[in-house]
């Protein structure tokens, strides 16, 4: 009819990015059944980001469930059993956290021995040592094992994305470190990450955690961070994850959450004749975070990306 206000699609909170076959699987884990994970990882060999991707899915949907327990039971030999128990294991120990039940050192060994064995069992996979990596952040200082299981990633795959992740968080003033050691560590990986690499973007990242650490623990509006997403050293970074990372981008399976980082950042800091091409590759597939490290994480979303990307902009 006319006159009648036209209505945008809703976005797209998809937490497995579009992977039907993921989607299946944790369906699967939270009805008690392992088949479906024991073949999905069985056809993700050597694929590491992808594989991460799956199995931090897949253990979040088996954290509260024995499902894995059951499959590694069954299976105790299986890989893929190992590894996927080893970040469940590693799932539950932040679940207790954030109930404030701590995990003492006796159940945080506990977990890094599943991990340890998952490495043994799977011994080119990165995985059960990014597993370590994320471990080693609920102990108070930080493991003194953390440069050891990095340089076990990186023997492994040097630009494994999620285990650039944990290494960033680990570093953050929500964890282990400041937000100039987590900004630093960001700016030499973008700097050194190959054409087309997601690594690109992690300085976005490391803005967007200490916005978001900032507003969490001052409970009210951030003072001290008027240009936080827009002075020449943010814009620049933009400017790199645009050359270096889009204008070369092979799709990877975490991209979603990388091009949104990418999309929040570019908004905020006033280049929006830039991200209309960033949100036609997103198109509906938004992510809570960065958007709602800065209002309505849904109406911010919806907002720039019809704005962005009307009349073929």
């Amino acid at each position: 009819m006319a006159g009648r206000p036209r209505r945008t699609p809703a976005p797209d909170y998809d937490p497995a990015f579009g992977d039907r076959a993921l989607a299946e699987g944790r369906e699967d884990m939270l009805l008690g059944r392992w088949e479906g994970a024991r073949d999905l990882l069985e056809r993700t060999p050597g694929d590491w980001d992808r594989r991460a991707h799956r199995i931090r899915l897949l253990a979040d949907a088996a954290a509260g469930r024995r499902t894995v327990d059951l499959w590694q039971a069954s299976e105790p030999g299986n890989p893929d059993a190992a590894v996927l128990r080893a970040e469940t294991e590693v799932m539950r120990m932040f679940a207790a956290a954030r109930t404030g039940r701590t995990p003492d050192a006796e159940r945080l060994e506990r977990a890094a021995r599943y991990c340890h064995r998952a490495a043994e069992l799977a011994p080119a996979d990165p995985q059960p040592w990014v597993s370590l990596l994320t471990l080693g952040r609920l102990h108070p200082g930080g493991h003194p094992g953390m440069p050891a299981w990095w340089k076990e990633v990186l023997a492994r795959d040097p630009y494994h994305r999620e285990a650039h992740h944990q290494a960033l968080r680990h570093l953050s003033a929500r964890w282990h470190g400041s937000y100039g050691a987590a900004l630093n560590f960001a700016w030499d990986v973008a700097n050194s990450a190959p054409y087309g690499s997601p690594l690109v973007i992690l300085p976005q990242v490391a803005r967007a955690e200490h916005y978001r650490h900032r507003v969490e623990t001052e409970a009210k509006p951030v003072l001290g961070l008027t240009h936080h997403w827009s002075d020449e050293h943010a814009r620049g970074d933009l400017r790199l994850a645009l050359d270096r990372w889009i204008a070369h981008r092979v799709p990877g399976a975490q991209d979603v959450a990388d091009l949104n980082h990418l999309a929040h950042g570019l908004v905020m800091a006033g280049m929006v004749d830039r991200a209309g091409p960033v949100f036609r590759l997103l198109g509906n597939r938004a992510t809570d975070v960065p958007w709602s490290c800065t209002g309505d994480a849904e109406r911010l979303f919806v907002r720039w990306r019809d704005m962005t990307t009307a009349d073929g902009r």
